[in-house]
């Protein structure tokens, strides 16, 4: 049984994540709102992240970083507080994170550490300056992290395409809009949260035990090929 350290488990990918390693593993998971859910293998700190102090947490096996952003307007319209708004939760909260837990992450069984970006750090796509800056420096800090701590803890991100979330509901807020979603990636899909709850309960398992510094994209082709 893994102690579980997941930032960000009350909603969309965190909470799926939540929800699959329940049953199983020592989840603490820290976000401003309790998950929708009572088991007595979860612990709720009521905390935001970049505001408040992190609690204190004795063992950890694994830190699942999960708060993010969709900021999507024209560079015209992106004011620098956008900017800084999407590093300080994607990047800031993260590091703060790693910074806090990582004395007792060294102590864990098989320890690792689990970010996200997105396909849009790698896939030119309009509007997504902001997101897309703030997500290449996740990819940046699992590169260099996974160096400097190799020895010791694992790290590794995931880069969804878009992902059926409350984040994401006004991209896809129809029937129409998500037809179009479907359509643009060429498996003729796009992401459920479950799908990549399970893709990070494989980077936290044993049998992931040879990978670091890696970023994995799950992205129904969008990246991956031009058909």
């Amino acid at each position: 049984m893994k102690n579980i350290v997941i930032i960000g488990g009350s909603k969309g990918i965190g909470n799926a994540i939540l929800l699959q390693q329940l049953e199983t593993n020592l989840v603490y998971n820290i976000s401003r709102n309790a998950p929708d859910i009572t088991h007595p293998n979860l612990k709720h700190f009521a905390v935001d992240v970049l505001q408040d102090s992190l609690p204190e947490i004795e063992t950890i096996d694994t830190l699942i970083y999960c708060p993010g952003s969709i900021n999507l307007k024209p560079i015209g319209s992106l004011s620098l507080d956008d900017f800084r708004k999407d590093f300080e939760i994607n990047i800031i909260g993260a590091v703060k994170a790693i910074q806090k837990y990582l004395p007792v992450l060294k102590k864990g069984s098989n320890p690792s550490i689990v970010l996200f970006s997105t396909v849009a750090a790698k896939l030119g796509m309009p509007f997504h300056a902001s997101i897309a800056t703030a997500k290449a420096g996740i990819e940046g800090l699992v590169k260099s992290l996974g160096a400097e701590l190799a020895s010791v803890v694992r790290i590794n991100a995931i880069a969804p395409t878009i992902t059926e979330t409350s984040l994401a509901a006004g991209i896809l807020r129809n029937d129409r809009m998500k037809e179009n979603m479907v359509e643009r990636h060429p498996m003729k899909g796009y992401l459920k949260p479950e799908e990549v709850a399970s893709m990070t309960g494989f980077l936290i398992s044993e049998n992931a035990k040879s990978i670091s510094g890696q970023v994995f994209e799950m992205d129904y082709g969008i990246v991956t090929f031009k058909i």
